[in-house]
Order: structure tokens, then sequence, then C-alpha cells
């Protein structure tokens, strides 16, 4: 399976994730760690953090709305079943757990404020992200 390369797409992508990280930082001096984010968010606690937290939740699920016109060429993502979803989901929430933070936490704010337990946290999601792939496609012939 060969897949095109997109690095102008990537590079916006990245400077877009980048400066909402940094517009967090400064301007309500939170992380932008996903699952902190969400996490607190459903804990439905509505104190002063409850409007940011919802707005920034709104927002990424409103993006990727706003940005589908202009993939020419996206391709179409099978939804997985409702209990795949639960169990993924679950599954996902336990590892945030164990490990303090998404790989938005760590990996963009952790490793950029120079964070030892970040980087190593990034390591392992990016070592455990390459054996599933090669596991997926290559042994079980995903």
């Amino acid at each position: 399976m060969i897949t095109e390369s997109t690095p102008y797409a990537g590079l916006l992508g990245g400077a877009l994730i980048g400066t909402s990280a940094v517009l967090l930082m400064a301007g309500a001096g939170r992380i932008a760690g996903c699952s902190g984010i969400f996490r607190n968010l459903i804990s439905l606690k509505f104190d002063g953090d409850f409007i940011w937290r919802a707005l920034f939740v709104v927002g990424l699920v409103a993006g990727t709305a706003v940005t589908r016109p202009f993939a020419a060429n996206a391709t179409v993502i099978a939804l997985p079943t409702l209990s795949i979803a639960i169990i993924g989901g679950l599954l996902v929430g336990f590892g945030t757990a164990l490990s303090h933070g998404c790989t938005s936490g760590h990996g963009i704010c952790g490793i950029s404020r120079f964070s030892l337990r970040s980087t190593v946290a990034t390591l392992t999601f990016m070592v455990v992200a390459i054996i599933t792939v090669f596991i997926t496609h290559h042994v079980l012939g995903g």
C-alpha cells in the first residue's frame, strides 16, 4: 500500500496544532492535552473551565467538518462496530490515565517543555504504534 505524501497539509496542520497549544497555554495557562480536557469536561463540573473545555472539544469536531471539503483525495474511514469502539475507547482511556496524558499532552506540550516523562511516554506511544501497524499489516494481513 502506497500513501501519497502531503507535506504542505502536514506542515499546516502541525502549525495550527502548535499555535492552538501556545494560545491555550498563554490564554488560560493550560496544557492542550485532549484526554485531560475531555475527561474533565465529561465530569460535568460546571466551573470556570467548563466553557473553554467544551469549546475546545467542539472545535476539534468542527475542524474536521470544516476541512473535509478541502481534502480532494480524502479517503472514507470505515467506522468500527459499537463494541469495538467501546473497547478501543476504554483502552485509550486506561492508557491515558496510566501515562498521565495522551499524545497531544505529552507529544506536543510535554516535549516542548523538555519533560523527561513526556519524552519517555511519547517514545512509548510511537514504538507501540509502529509494532501495531507492523502486526496488523504484515502479520495479520490487514
